[in-house]
């Protein structure tokens, strides 16, 4: 009897679905468009995100996930059941599943419990659900040596959290789960708009921004975006230009949240673990990573190496496939029913 093995990564900003196998076969925007007035639903991922900030008023386009955690229960269920159903229909002969699927390290007992009755109520068997924590599934996709008694340091900058996570032995010695990651940067930028040209502009507008011209440090005077939206005074559409100076003054105050949590993580960590650090460094990985010169201010702050992963977007659902790969000597990373890991 066939069993396909899955293994998902439900981000706040993308789903992405592993397929052991196959490799990564979805990976798509965590947003449902649904009529208000029946419920009905009427796109999902791609589709859905194009719709942000465009519908009509009978149809809302929404992001059931925010802050790593599910926001609305039956909009992710919605959800999920669709990615699962596109995921099975590649193995239509799969009589059962497996799934692994990523939690923020640090959530509450009920966030849990809600993650996984999402997953059995989108059609997959309670007994196959397996939890992993975020910071080690992307420890393993960045392939840190996890089982060996040396410390590595991970930092995962994903859409609603950021996972700071000190591992060895198979296990996440310290770890600080911070709710400021790539949504926050983006509300950040939308703020200083507001606040310094009385532009308002979107979502999508703000993630542009923030990839184009957002940065950690020494920003590129020549680097200029032009950006549009609606003027708060006169109401009228309006074009301005913002530089890379002003990129980075925009997303300056989450940025040095997200420097504080790997500080007072590496003051928590044992001495020895944090002397492996110093010579091992940092890894960086999620979306997030991909700020310019992210790692150069890491790396001024804490004088510590920091590299960013090979594929830093794809780093934890990896590490959920390599989960499912690697089932007999992994299986001790994933959580029990009771939230703790097996040992």
């Amino acid at each position: 009897m066939f069993t396909q093995h899955l293994g998902i990564d439900l981000g706040t900003a993308n789903t992405l679905v592993f397929s052991k196998g196959e490799g990564i076969i979805i990976n798509e925007p965590s947003v449902v468009a649904i009529h208000e007035s029946s419920g009905k639903l009427m796109a999902v991922g791609n589709e859905a995100k194009q719709m942000i900030g465009r519908t009509p008023g009978a149809i809302k386009a929404i992001r059931p996930m925010r802050d790593g955690v599910i926001a609305d229960f039956e909009v992710t269920r919605s959800m999920l059941k669709y990615f699962v159903k596109k995921a099975r229909a590649r193995r239509p002969f799969a009589r059962k599943m497996q799934v692994v699927i990523c939690i923020p390290f640090g959530v509450t007992e009920v966030e849990r419990r809600a993650i996984e009755e999402a997953t059995i109520s989108a059609g997959v068997p309670p007994r196959s659900v397996a939890l992993i924590e975020e910071p080690m599934a992307a420890a393993i996709g960045a392939s840190l040596p996890i089982s060996d008694p040396r410390g590595s340091m991970v930092v995962d900058i994903g859409g609603g959290t950021s996972e700071v996570a000190v591992l060895a032995l198979g296990g996440i010695v310290e770890s600080k789960s911070l709710r400021t990651a790539g949504d926050e940067l983006d509300e950040a930028v939308t703020s200083y708009c507001r606040r310094e040209y009385n532009l308002a502009i979107g979502e999508r507008t703000a993630e542009d921004v923030k990839i184009r011209i957002g940065c950690a440090c020494d920003p590129d005077p020549s680097n200029v975006m032009e950006i549009r939206g609606r003027d708060l005074v006169s109401g009228l559409p309006r074009v301005i230009l913002l530089t890379e100076e002003e990129g980075l003054q925009a997303i300056a105050e989450p940025i040095a949240k997200i420097i504080d949590a790997i500080k007072s993580t590496l003051e928590r960590t044992p001495p020895e673990l944090a002397s492996d650090v110093m010579e091992e460094g940092i890894v960086l990985a999620g979306g997030g990573a991909l700020i310019r010169r992210l790692d150069i201010l890491i790396a001024k702050e804490t004088g510590i190496p920091v590299r960013i992963a090979t594929n830093p977007l794809n780093c934890v659902v990896e590490g959920t496939g390599r989960v499912l790969e690697h089932y007999k000597e992994l299986s001790n990373v994933l959580l029990t029913q009771h939230g703790t890991t097996k040992r």
